[in-house]
């Protein structure tokens, strides 16, 4: 789970991290009160939406009075930002924060995050902080250090002095950064984050270190421990897919193509998206049935990728285990019953991969129950191959 920036600082301030004064508004009158209330020389004007690089396209202003402030929360509120991370469609900014204005002499970027192949929490940081942080990553990937970070021990004082020098913080301020780093560490750990990222983090005139951005990512997992971070999720951030496919236990990430493609388990997910991807299509989704392929849950699913018009064409990839491959093709057919209007047929062609458990009643389903637009293959590979022709020439006939 995401939250919103203004809360991830709420959240550090209880761990002693040093924060710049911010107030959220969800209006221009809430904005001008907040900015009265911080009674700051300059204040910061910040669009809270759920992705990064909101400098570059205008998220973030600069103003000194009521009036700018008033102008500036007038011209976001409402506006949709468009960048790197939110996709052509943008993001909607319903809220801002209006924060205290910082004294900057150099910006350093950090971030913990946990590292699968050593089952660690490594500890990131750069000199080269700021909004270009991932041309530093693709570009000069040497001036990223990582500290790993023992999970019994926590962070040592040496290893955060360590980055400290690593990433040139000057002298005066070794200790403050030190320190910070074990809060923002102790506040990774005791509030179960999956991500926590501070860009940037700031070195001020006054040699103090000063938290000026933070995303903080959460293990839903972890979220019955935490029921006062669950309630501050913004919905209205979220893909509607994903939260309906949430709340139907199907795991859905939109990835934005136009082939769309359902499973059961990550591993063979991964696996048929890279496939879709090697014969040309891109993949619409990442979608997970699990372990329970009730007709009616699979249902479901069709209805999930095929809402919205984004998906031209599914292809289903099934390695029943637990899984049932007739439960999986009576949902199908059940999809088609729901879906279209005559109740046999599917308005984008379907094509199905199944293997394993009831896999000749399966298929026997499908060759029984004949539905328009559905097509039996005998691997992943030919399969997707197919459905990548098949969405290409749908393509070419509109």
């Amino acid at each position: 789970m995401n939250i919103h920036e203004y809360q991830a600082k709420q959240l550090l301030r209880e761990f002693g991290v040093n924060v710049p004064n911010g107030l959220p508004a969800l209006s221009v009158h809430e904005a001008v009160t907040s900015a009265e209330k911080l009674d700051a020389p300059v204040v910061v004007v910040k669009a809270q939406i759920h992705a990064g690089g909101r400098g570059k396209v205008g998220g973030v202003k600069i103003a000194k009075t009521g009036v700018e402030v008033a102008a500036i929360a007038q011209e976001l509120l409402g506006k949709t930002l468009v960048t790197y991370q939110t996709g052509p469609e943008g993001k909607v900014v319903e809220r801002l924060l209006i924060e205290e204005g910082s004294k900057i002499k150099k910006e350093y970027y950090l971030s913990f995050i946990v590292d699968r192949q050593t089952a660690n929490v490594v500890m990131m940081g750069s000199e080269e902080g700021g909004v270009d942080i991932e041309t530093v990553a693709m570009k000069t990937p040497e001036k990223i250090f990582m500290e790993y970070i023992d999970p019994v021990t926590g962070l040592a004082g040496f290893q955060a002095m360590r980055m400290a020098y690593a990433i040139n913080i000057p002298e005066p301020a070794i200790r403050r950064a030190v320190t910070l780093m074990q809060k923002l560490y102790k506040a990774f750990v005791d509030r179960d984050c999956s991500q926590l990222e501070i860009n940037p983090l700031v070195l001020t005139e006054d040699d103090k270190m000063v938290v000026l951005d933070a995303k903080m990512n959460f293990d839903d997992s972890a979220l019955f421990r935490h029921p006062d971070i669950a309630v501050l999720r913004d919905e209205s951030e979220e893909d509607p897919k994903e939260r309906v496919a949430a709340a139907s236990g199907l795991n859905y990430v939109n990835l934005g193509g136009d082939v769309a493609c359902m499973v059961n388990g990550a591993g063979l997910a991964m696996a048929t998206v890279d496939m879709l991807k090697f014969y040309g299509g891109e993949p619409a989704n990442f979608l997970d049935v699990g372990g329970d392929s009730e007709p009616e849950k699979i249902a479901k699913a069709f209805k999930i990728m095929l809402e919205g018009g984004q998906a031209k064409g599914i292809f289903v990839n099934i390695m029943g285990g637990i899984n049932r491959c007739d439960n999986i093709a009576k949902g199908i057919i059940e999809a088609a019953h729901i879906i279209s209007e005559d109740g046999h047929s599917l308005p984008v062609p379907v094509v199905v991969r199944l293997e394993g458990s009831m896999v000749e009643e399966g298929r026997e389903i499908l060759r029984n129950t004949p539905i328009s637009n559905v097509f039996t293959c005998p691997s992943m590979e030919k399969g997707a191959e197919q459905i990548v022709q098949l969405v290409a020439e749908a393509r070419e006939k509109e």
